[in-house]
């Protein structure tokens, strides 16, 4: 058998316990996939004395990260301590060293990616990273090479299992955000400061890396529009299931044409704009997205090719995650061993076709959208609504009046509206939410039917 590839790993929690585990549990499988073994010489971390139920053996492990890099008995680096500072700058020293990265690290990617992606290019290494989006789902490398023959048209992904489990036991337990927040802290589906998860930040990271991937566009995820779960309500479950809906929390990815001089182009010289964004979306309860429960993950492609297809399983954990990362590795070895780099682009465009597209604003969306007033329980507050959207362009397809909750308290009023474009349903909120009659800022959830 061929000479064993070395491996060092940089961060020994969670995910890379679980990359430990499977290297060794897995080692006879790897070796007979690959034609030679990977090994695991040395291993960085600050905690060198917690116990992580693992026997490390004769592995070499300190704190000692850039002596990791240096070692020339590692050929290839894997980055698993995330973040952005440190992870960027042991990232690029590794590249510097000639070394191979492998990383989980979707945040670094999201914000730093044009600059790793092009150190990595000059210095003549790769860069994998299929674990940072969907855990063990291989939605990335199907990506880039399984739906490469395809014009992506569109994805739509529920990419965050923290907030698919907080929001589907709001639904069945008709508890409020604050009460299953908690409660999936205390379980360990939440971090002790959640604001990553339910803000829509981590699913933003991703999202920026499979617009890449997708439709060749260049974005950080700053350029990314996103809005969390916070402010949904058990009323908003009740709501949704009345009218055939469930709401899920969606990373949504199009391409589309710019319309210039009232015709549609599409193309490399300017004519794409990239639909990017992250919220809270009403769904048709019978789309196989409605379905992914607790802290699954999905992502919905469409390829003018292929048409629809669906990606599904864990997202987050220990050995899921761990699967994709020596995946990644078992990849790059294998190109080691060949003595050839660069099989497929890490972002399934070559480097010359990726380029900065315009995302488009959220006030030209056009489609339904779920509003929820809190008004005066008095007669004709619900005509001047109507007036006010009217007077917008915006039709009313269906109302639900709910009881209040006390005595003299604002009255939930739920509406479903026709098609419309977001800007101008903003530009109508704002006239209503002046209405002396309307209690509290009006709230807009958007329906989303095609997925």
């Amino acid at each position: 058998m061929a000479k064993a590839v070395g491996v060092g790993l940089v961060g020994l929690g969670t995910i890379g316990t679980g990359v430990a585990k499977v290297l060794r549990k897995n080692a006879d499988v790897i070796a007979q996939r690959l034609g030679f073994p990977l090994r695991l010489v040395r291993i960085a971390d600050l905690d060198t004395t917690r116990d992580r139920g693992i026997d490390l053996g004769s592995i070499r492990f300190d704190a000692d990260s850039e002596g990791l890099i240096r070692d020339p008995e590692v050929e290839i680096v894997i980055e698993l301590i995330g973040g952005y500072d440190v992870a960027r700058r042991l990232t690029l020293a590794a590249i510097e060293q000639g070394k191979h990265v492998v990383t989980a690290n979707k945040a670094l990617l999201a914000l730093h990616g044009k600059e790793i992606f092009a150190a990595a290019a000059r210095r003549g290494v790769e860069i994998a990273f299929e674990a940072s989006v969907g855990g063990g789902i291989p939605i990335l490398r199907s990506l880039r090479e399984g739906l490469a023959a395809n014009r992506i048209e569109s994805l739509h992904g529920i990419v965050n299992g923290t907030t698919n489990y907080v929001l589907c036991e709001m639904e069945k337990s008709g508890a409020p955000f604050e009460v299953v927040l908690k409660r999936a802290q205390e379980l360990g589906y939440a971090e002790a400061d959640p604001s990553f998860d339910v803000d829509g930040i981590d699913a933003a990271h991703k999202l920026t890396l499979l617009i890449a991937m997708a439709f060749g566009a260049q974005l950080t995820y700053k350029e990314v529009p996103s809005e969390g779960i916070r402010g949904i309500t058990p009323l908003d479950f009740e709501a949704a299931e009345e009218f055939g809906y469930r709401i899920k929390m969606l990373a949504i990815g199009r391409a589309r044409p710019i319309p210039q001089d009232g015709r549609e182009r599409v193309g490399s010289e300017g004519g794409r704009a990239i639909e990017a964004r992250v919220h809270p979306t009403l769904i048709p309860a019978e789309s196989l997205l409605a379905k992914v429960e607790g802290a699954m993950n999905a992502i919905a492609v469409h390829g003018d090719a292929v048409g629809r297809t669906l990606f599904y399983g864990a997202g987050a954990g220990e050995l899921p995650t761990a699967s994709a990362v020596v995946g990644d590795l078992m990849e790059i070895a294998r190109e080691v061993r060949r003595g050839s780099r660069g099989r497929v682009a890490p972002l399934a465009f070559l480097p010359d076709h990726l380029e900065p597209l315009p995302v488009v604003p959220l006030g030209e969306l056009e489609g339904r959208c779920y509003l929820v007033f809190q008004a005066a329980d008095r007669p004709g507050v619900l005509g001047r609504i109507a007036s006010v959207l009217g007077e917008h362009g915006i039709s009313i397809e269906s109302v639900l009046q709910k009881k209040p909750p006390a005595s003299g308290a604002a009255v939930p009023v739920l509406l479903f509206t026709h098609p419309a474009r977001e800007a101008g349903v903003r530009r109508a909120l704002a006239t209503i939410d002046r209405l002396p009659e309307i209690a509290a800022p009006t709230r807009l959830v958007r329906i989303e039917e095609e997925l």
